[in-house]
């Protein structure tokens, strides 16, 4: 195989994530026009990667952090996008380590990209950890954005496994908004830092999606 080869049948592989929808908003009956696919996710998660370190001045190498979310999605070309309510995560741990072997074995550069993956899944260098928590909180904001628009009804999730998840039946109980309840289990679940913890409160307690504007102004 030529490296032209090389060049264009990864990225064929890595654009199929444009179309691939992500689990969890079909799981959750999110009613909407367009819904995010995995390639969207990745942007919001590198931007909001930039807003995190730009604002809270993280002593991290951002670029490496950028690259290692570029591609932490990368086996979900190959296994699709499976959520923590439907594979182990020692399961899905080891099809998606296997996953990403196969598509990076052929490029030079592969072992040092699949180096990057592996970290990232790991979660014990600062970038790592910065990356998984910006991976994470994506999401439930993402959440938000559909809950103001009023995307999902509670009141019909019929077939929906999530719901039977004791944590989440326990915070849904409660009486929370799906977002709400999103944002909470994440700030129990997942190993946020008190800026991380900072921005899902400010989340939870404003509307985002109308917080701020930007006007560009043509010049004369």
């Amino acid at each position: 195989m030529n490296k032209e080869q090389k060049v264009v049948e990864y990225y064929v592989l890595c654009n199929k994530l444009k179309n691939v929808i992500r689990t969890g908003w079909i799981d959750w009956k999110v009613k909407r026009e367009r819904i995010e696919s995995i390639a969207e996710h990745i942007f919001g998660v590198q931007m909001l990667a930039l807003a995190m370190k730009s604002e809270y001045e993280y002593d991290i190498d951002i670029m490496k952090v950028m690259y290692m979310l570029a591609i932490h999605e990368l086996g979900e070309t190959i296994i699709g996008d499976l959520t923590q309510f439907q594979i182990s995560k020692e399961e899905k741990e080891k099809i998606e380590h296997e996953a990403v072997h196969k598509i990076l074995c052929s490029l030079l550069d592969g072992d040092k990209i699949e180096e990057l993956f592996l970290e990232f899944d790991a979660h014990e260098t600062k970038e790592a950890i910065f990356a998984y928590q910006c991976d994470k909180l994506e999401c439930d904001i993402q959440c938000k954005l559909y809950d103001q628009e009023g995307c999902v009804d509670l009141n019909h999730q019929e077939g929906n496994n999530t719901c039977n998840n004791d944590d989440v039946k326990k915070l849904l109980e409660t009486g929370q908004s799906w977002s709400s309840m999103w944002l909470e289990f994440g700030r129990r679940k997942y190993p946020y830092d008190e800026h991380f913890l900072s921005v899902s409160h400010y989340v939870n307690d404003n509307l985002i999606s109308e917080s701020f504007s930007i006007e560009y102004k043509k010049n004369d």
